[in-house]
């Protein structure tokens, strides 16, 4: 189910579903979803306004700052406090503050074309116009560049003695890290209403003794709250791969190590002030008696834990904070964010913007609309006949149990990354704060972690590999295709950068018998990182049962996915730029639409080619301009009627040069008749004659096959050239021959049995 969109979607028209899910943490967010077309938004807002006379006061407490506008004679509100790690130098003993560079953020306002940055020297905030050139502090005068920080790559350079050492040896060495605050992001509500101007009234400043004196109070609050003690996840992070890698035996991207960072225990990701304020947060929300009503403020507060931990940062271009998972993986921060628990005017991620996108949701499900596009204006429906969920059913289990045969219209799925994001390792990260609130409800929520071992991935920590990956997607698929209807379709979503995974997945759906009849691709949701790069695009991946498979080509094959996902790609590059990431992605798709037709029927050089083979030779095609003048050649052939725009057009899309395919003699032009050549004639002949006698290194399969089809037709021995050249890249090329004129005549002539099987009609 995911995050259930495909339920909410279809509840909303309607439509008969059910939903599945391995994973507690997307069963009971789909479940809320579900269940938010019958919830009273009057109750919920009631028990809303509840929490907040209850709590939210003493928290608000906790985030107040001295208005630098005033000189401190009234608060302002924190939005964000900003911290950094510091460690102890191994050689002098000095505090060394792992600062990367001291930029703080963007200017805003009128000073939308400066830097925020920290002076190094006196702590101030200051605005310089280049945070990467040479600067001067306004206050104390010292000279420095803010972007030389303290730390290169892994290793820390002492300001004091200049000694460098690696941060997580120093971390390790030491037992932990300390934190220092040194910045505040402030709203100041006094300074609206006297209407200063706006970067007055929201802005940036040094962190004062107030600030470190509020901070310590609340330190002091939670070592004596033990009463909150029983809301909070104070065990162990359990060892993953994306959490301490080093435990298991393997070699995978996205490899944690948290120990080395500092972080045993899942209360070392939160400073003192966060698990008082969460906790307090919870206490009071467990007071609430009606249990979906409480539910749905649990569910914010699971929305909050996005915003609040020690893993979170600053995204310094946009003004605002990076969400802990901001790279899909559990990545500590050398310069944590601190939000501000219950919220205020502005922030992303506070229990009250959390709250207010839930209210908003149910709001929304009890009376859902639509929006439509009219003459560039957007509008919005009258309500739906019915609230969302009175159709759909959710239960928390594994996709491959299920039960049913020629049940299903549709089955819409968001198969495993492979090893790109470990669901069921990260989600442990919310499933600990949810754990205590649902364990009594929920019997999915009593284990002490999120269920691994069912979870269809390549993962060392769970001993899986892509066997296991290849022989699980195949149970999944088996048990899809059994409870479809011979007239159903099966719809997902898939992107990864590697090879691989797309190799393992086609292989097993092609393997129970699925032909994808099209490909999409669509923005991601989000943002996902492969090898270094964002990768925007997922591709939606539809098929249907079949029973046949028509025989084809590999050189074809290729030539065709090549071609189509070219396509794609160039209306897709009208709007925007692709990384080689989304191009890669995008063609996959294509092979995947091209292949499946074809399943054990695609030969090359007389062998037959997996779906991983294909997907091996056919990875990184568009990038690597691997198209030269013979696939322009057959592309040609292809044509009824070639014309000289068709050349220019498939030139467009190869590395292939005209001249030279002019000099080879592949084509004539006569006046405004463009005429594709071939073996007969004289020219193209004479051109193959002489490139098989000068044997001088630039001789291609192409010269080759006509060279020999001449030789063949004129009854001439061939033997001597067959036993002179290796014949397998030549025999590839002569099935693509053969299949773009329907003239077997060049497998013939290489003594290949044009009776077999997989010499059949491939068109």
């Amino acid at each position: 189910m995911g995050g259930g969109t495909t339920l909410v979607e279809a509840s909303r028209f309607g439509i008969e579903s059910t939903g599945y899910d391995l994973n507690p943490v997307a069963w009971f967010i789909t479940k809320k979803e579900i269940d938010a077309g019958k919830t009273n938004s009057q109750e919920l807002q009631s028990a809303f306004d509840r929490v907040k006379d209850d709590v939210a006061d003493d928290i608000l407490q906790y985030y107040k700052t001295p208005c630098p506008n005033v000189d401190g004679e009234h608060d302002a509100d924190v939005m964000y406090n900003f911290w950094v790690k510091e460690v102890n130098c191994v050689s002098c003993d000095s505090d060394v503050p792992l600062y990367r560079d001291f930029r703080i953020a963007s200017g805003r306002y009128e000073n939308d074309d400066k830097e925020n940055v920290l002076c190094p020297d006196c702590e101030s905030v200051i605005l310089v116009d280049d945070w990467r050139g040479e600067s001067t502090c306004a206050e104390c005068g010292f000279e420095f560049n803010p972007e030389d920080g303290n730390v290169d790559y892994g290793d820390y350079i002492c300001p004091a003695c200049a000694q460098k050492y690696p941060v997580t040896d120093a971390i390790e060495d030491q037992g932990g890290f300390d934190l220092r605050l040194f910045a505040v992001e402030y709203y100041c509500p006094h300074c609206a209403e006297q209407g200063r101007t706006k970067s007055e009234v929201k802005g940036y400043k040094s962190a004062q003794a107030a600030d470190h004196d509020l901070f310590e109070a609340a330190k002091t609050d939670w070592e004596n709250a033990d009463d909150l003690r029983q809301y909070i996840p104070d065990k162990p992070i359990r060892p993953g791969w994306s959490t301490d890698a080093n435990q298991f035996e393997g070699s995978m991207s996205g490899n944690g190590n948290l120990p080395r960072h500092g972080y045993h225990d899942w209360t070392d990701m939160y400073n003192e002030r966060q698990l008082l304020c969460i906790s307090s947060l919870i206490k009071s929300i467990s007071r609430i008696e009606k249990q979906n009503i409480k539910e749905y403020l649990f569910l914010s507060i699971s929305g909050v834990m996005h915003y609040h931990s020690t893993f979170c940062s600053y995204n310094r271009g946009y003004n605002k904070i990076a969400d802990t998972f901001k790279t899909n993986r559990m990545n500590p921060s050398l310069a944590p964010v601190e939000n501000n628990v219950w919220g205020g005017e502005y922030g992303a991620g506070t229990f009250l913007s959390s709250f207010s996108m839930v209210q908003s949701a149910i709001e929304y499900a009890r009376n859902p609309t639509e929006r439509i596009i009219d003459n560039g204006e957007t509008h919005e429906t009258s309500h739906f006949s019915q609230p969302i969920g009175g159709s759909a059913s959710v239960f928390q289990g594994d996709a491959k149990n299920i039960d049913g045969e020629d049940e299903y219209q549709a089955v819409i799925t968001d198969p495993p990354y492979y090893n790109n994001v470990l669901y069921s390792e990260l989600s442990d990260y919310f499933y600990v704060w949810l754990k205590p609130m649902l364990e009594s409800e929920y019997e999915c929520f009593r284990s002490e972690h999120t269920p691994r071992t069912d979870s269809i991935v390549v993962n060392p920590a769970s001993n899986k590999d892509e066997t296991d990956f290849e022989a699980e997607l195949r149970q999944a698929f088996e048990k899809i295709r059994r409870a479809l209807k011979d007239d159903g379709v099966l719809v997902f979503t898939y992107h990864h950068s590697g090879s691989e995974s797309w190799g393992e997945l086609l292989q097993a759906l092609c393997n129970e018998e699925f032909e994808i009849t099209a490909t999409y691709p669509v923005q991601s949701d989000i943002n996902k990182f492969t090898k270094g790069e964002t990768v925007e695009f997922d591709i939606v991946i539809v098929a249907r049962p079949t029973e046949s498979r028509m025989p084809i080509s590999w050189n074809t094959l290729r030539r065709n996915i090549h071609r189509a996902a070219t396509q794609v790609q160039e209306k897709l590059e009208e709007n925007r730029n692709l990384s080689s990431g989304d191009i890669g992605v995008i063609e996959m798709g294509q092979a995947f639409y091209e292949y499946s037709k074809h399943h054990n029927e695609v030969y090359r050089a007389g062998e037959i080619m997996s779906a991983k083979d294909v997907v091996d030779a056919i990875y990184g095609i568009i990038q690597s301009g691997n198209r030269g003048e013979e696939e322009v050649y057959i592309d040609l052939l292809e044509e009824s009627r070639p014309t000289y725009s068709d050349l220019n057009k498939h030139l467009k899309r190869s590395d292939a040069s005209e001249e030279l395919m002019r000099e080879m003699c592949l084509f004539r032009t006569d006046s405004t008749e463009f005429q594709l050549l071939n073996w007969r004639d004289e020219k193209r002949q004479a051109y193959a004659q002489s490139k098989v006698q000068e044997d001088n290194g630039d001789l291609t399969d192409l010269d080759k096959a006509h060279f020999l089809r001449y030789r063949y037709e004129q009854g001439k021995s061939t033997g001597e050239y067959l036993e002179r050249w290796d014949i397998t890249e030549l025999q590839e090329l002569c099935e693509g021959l053969a299949e773009a004129t329907s003239d077997d005549t060049y497998l013939k002539m290489l003594g290949v049995d044009t009776t077999l099987d997989e010499y059949g009609d491939g068109s």
